[in-house]
Formats: C-alpha cells, structure tokens, sequence
C-alpha cells in the first residue's frame, strides 16, 4: 500500500483538508479529485454577487493558481470517481483508471433536488448549485422579464431578492404555509414575508405545482390549482441531497447522509468524510446532525484532517449560518429544532433584532437581522453553555 492520501470532491471541505494537512506537516502524497472544471470555489456568491455581476469569477476560487503547486497537492479536475473499494483501498475512476489510497476522504457535498414535474426539462428550467449553473442563469436572468422560483428557502428567496434588483417580475411559489418554514420561526418568516412583498415579489403559499408550462421553453409554472404564473425563467430551489452514492454502493453506513463519528470516520477503515455529505453525532443535540453550511464544510474538514494524521478529535461545533436578501442580513447562530418558546429582542419594525430560541431554560438557538453583535454572543453562549453540560 502507498502513502496516497485521496480526497474526493474538490469543493470547500476537500481543500481545507488538503491544505491542513499540509499546514500540519504530511509530507505524503495528496490527490484531490473534482468532477467539475473548477478548481476549488465558494458557493454563497452564487445566488447573490456573483450572479449580480457584483464579484469577478476569479475571486470566487479559494487559492490561487499557483497554490497547488507550491502546496505540492495535486489536484484532478473534470474527473469522476465511479466507485471505492474498501477491502482494496482503491478507488476507480470513471474511465477506468484505478488508484490505491492510504487513507480516502469523502468530500462529495450536495446536489440541488429536482422535483419529478412535467415540463421539468424544458429549456429555461434550471437549479442553482454550481458557477456553470449559474452561468447558464445569469445569460437567461438578463434578457427575462419574469421570473418563478419554485421553494421559499434561502437559495429561492435570495435570487428572489437580486432578479428584483434587476427589474424583473418575480414570483416566488412555495407549499408551505410562510417562507423559510423549515429553519426558522414564523416571527422571522413574517419579516422577510414583508420584506420581499414590499420589494415587489408575489409570494404565493400554502400551494402545490402542477408542472412546468410551455412548448419549446418555460412558458411559466402551473398551479395546483390551474393557474399559471407567467415565468420567462423557472428556478427550481427545493433544497439539496448528500451525495451518497459511492459510499452506499461501497458499503459503508449511509442515513441522511454518509454517517461518521465524532472523529469524521466513516464505517469502513482509513475512510473519512467531512462536509454537507455527512451526518454526524451532537451531544450538543443529542442526535446525528448534517449541517449544510461553510462552517461546516471547512471546519469538518479541519476535524477530518487531523483525525486522519492520528489526533484525537471531537467535533462537535455550534452551527451557524447566514443569508443575504437585499439589505438585510439574517445570521443564525445554533438549530431551532425541538424549541418550544421564543423571545424576541429588540424591534423587527426597527430593521435590526434578535429572536432566541428556547427548550424549557436551554438556549438551542438565536436569529438575528442587521445584528451581529446578537449573533456573535449567542455563538459564545452557545459554546458556554454545551462545556458546561460536558463538565
């Protein structure tokens, strides 16, 4: 067996792997492996800057052209691995090529959900996941005069925001009774409710799709109820699913995503996973948890670099996220999940407070809107309060 350290999956969690390992001394071989053209990049702009026109493509990628030669890291791209074989510890590639590994980690990430719709593939109907995703949108966004977006999550309601900047006619559909529903409480849904509404946008709730309307392209989105919303540009923004398949066909622990202990080990020896394709055990929560999240891809991926050079590790972090809609900047500090009170902190009609999140007397989480110094203290709280249960 080599000394071949193979990272699969070349997006946020498979480069803060490389490149702590790196930083902490492994002088081994590295291979990171991405099946998109790209080198490493980062996601959130996507939906906002990027997509706006507001950032250069070349800012959006995590190193510099020259990193990976000075890091002595090789990295494949345009490349993907179509299985791993735990018992050899090799893996194959799609054209057949196979590779022995010292130790794997799987950083295969997310891909967008695709609802089973008619006129699903019709020209004009797109996910949002990747740059040359949003490439192909930014051509379509400039020349549309009306938009359908398809989920009122966040990746929905922040291109809902920038097609507004951009003059177009929005609609925004979505199952749920309010927006965000998901994540967050009906206080913080009601505030972003107004906020999009005030911009322009029709939110259309509590209702089911139909299809996708139109001939050649997307004509617009048809309602269970028979209307259509007239779209020139139909986005479909229902979440994203762990990239599973390869651990599943190898045989290792899936549910949810690839299941790792608090050390980022999968159930098969010398192979890890780190990221939005995982779930994870939280003394934090008391479940296994995944976290879609930056922090979480980078801050795993730290985890799993140290554990596979032999330290000992406990990862278990207090989540946190953020998103960007118009003006406004909501940051999330902890999962809501299970709470039974809140408590508001400052004036939603203000523009900038806090909404904590409560089971019985334990603080599980904290929104808060143009207000960082209410997300940076629950953050602390947040840690304070798991070393103290730990103790």
């Amino acid at each position: 067996m080599n000394e071949l350290t193979i990272i699969v999956g070349a997006g946020q969690a498979g480069i803060k792997a490389a490149e702590t390992l790196r930083q902490k001394g492994h002088d081994g071989d590295i291979l990171l492996i991405g099946e998109e053209a790209w080198p490493p990049y980062q996601r959130p702009p996507l939906s906002k800057a990027y997509l706006k026109g507001e950032l250069a493509e070349e800012r959006l990628f995590l190193k510099a052209d020259d990193y990976f030669e000075t890091a002595d890291i090789t990295l494949m791209t345009g490349a993907r691995v179509a299985a791993v074989d735990p018992a050899a510890h090799a893996i194959t590639l799609s054209d057949g090529q196979s590779m022995s590994y010292s130790r794997l980690l799987l950083t295969t990430g997310t891909r967008a959900r695709i609802l089973p719709l008619p006129g699903a593939d019709l020209s004009g109907v797109h996910t949002l996941r990747g740059i040359d995703d949003t490439k192909r949108i930014g051509v379509e966004l400039a020349r549309a005069a009306s938009v359908a977006i398809i989920g009122g999550g966040y990746i929905g309601m922040e291109f809902a925001a920038v097609a507004r900047s951009m003059g177009k006619q929005v609609a925004v559909i979505e199952a749920q009774d309010r927006i965000l529903k998901r994540s967050v409480a009906p206080e913080i849904s009601d505030y972003f409710q107004t906020l999009h509404a005030r911009h322009g946008v029709r939110l259309v709730l509590g209702e089911g799709v139909a299809g996708i309307a139109g001939t050649a392209r997307a004509e617009g989105v048809e309602l269970a109820s028979g209307e259509i919303v007239p779209a020139d540009l139909v986005l479909v923004a229902v979440g994203a699913a762990p990239v599973t398949e390869l651990a599943d066909a190898a045989g290792l622990a899936v549910d949810r995503g690839i299941v790792v202990d608090e050390a980022c080990r999968t159930s098969a020896p010398d192979i890890f996973a780190a990221g939005d394709c995982t779930v994870f055990p939280s003394q934090r929560y008391g479940r296994r948890i995944g976290l879609e999240s930056v922090q979480n891809a980078a801050d795993q991926a730290k985890a799993a670099a140290l554990s596979m050079l032999g330290e000992e590790v406990v990862y278990d972090p207090v989540p946190w996220f953020w998103s960007d809609q118009y003006d406004v900047k909501l940051q999330i500090a902890g999962l809501a999940q299970g709470y039974d009170r809140t408590e508001l902190v400052g004036d939603p009609g203000e523009g900038r407070f806090a909404l904590r999140y409560f089971a019985g007397d334990t603080l599980l989480a904290v929104d808060a809107v143009n207000d960082p110094r209410s997300h940076m203290m629950a953050r602390k709280q947040l840690a304070a309060q798991a070393q103290a249960m730990a103790a």
